[in-house]
């Protein structure tokens, strides 16, 4: 049997873009003895992002710069622009989706407003209004990210809700 490649194995762990066990597979060693060497020599599965970012690269340009139909070579002020164009449309169906969700939510809590509670139907409308507080919730959260509303800050709005949420279903 031939000596493993653990420079090439090396390359293919810290790269990240493919699991152990294919790894393992691909070079004909087993899992474990990769886990042992990378523990021994400190390897890291550290390169992940980065392979991604210049895979998703490569595919961009390759779609848009390689199509022969194309006369001129696309800048790459172009290629942001399409891709944004692309990104906004994913935003905007997002967003028309969690409107959707609001309405139906909304007429979940307008059901409740109007039910009376009583003893045999109690607990499955406690059911129904924490169910209802966690669409809620998630709506909320989900609406600030579409709307880039306190992007890269803790929602502390739909957290505290949520708390509130909490401790009064506990109480009943």
């Amino acid at each position: 049997m031939a000596k493993p490649d653990w420079e090439a194995i090396e390359s293919a762990y810290r790269a990240g873009s493919l699991s152990i066990r294919a790894i393992a597979d691909k070079h004909g060693v087993s899992d474990t003895a990769i886990r042992k060497r990378a523990t021994q020599n400190g390897w890291q599965r550290d390169l992940t992002e980065q392979v991604q970012k210049a895979t998703r690269q490569k595919l961009v340009r390759k779609e848009v710069r390689n199509d022969s139909s194309r006369e001129h070579v696309r800048t790459d002020e172009e290629i942001v622009d399409e891709a944004a164009d692309e990104a906004a449309s994913v935003v905007i169906e997002h967003r028309v989706d969690l409107a959707r969700w609001r309405r139906i939510a909304n007429k979940l809590g307008d059901f409740l407003d109007d039910v009376e509670f009583t003893e045999d139907n109690h607990a499955s409308l406690s059911r129904s209004l924490v169910a209802g507080v966690d669409a809620q919730v998630k709506i909320i959260k989900a609406e600030r990210e579409a709307f880039n509303i306190d992007s890269g800050e803790k929602n502390n709005v739909t957290d505290s809700i949520s708390d509130l949420m909490d401790s009064l279903s506990q109480g009943a």
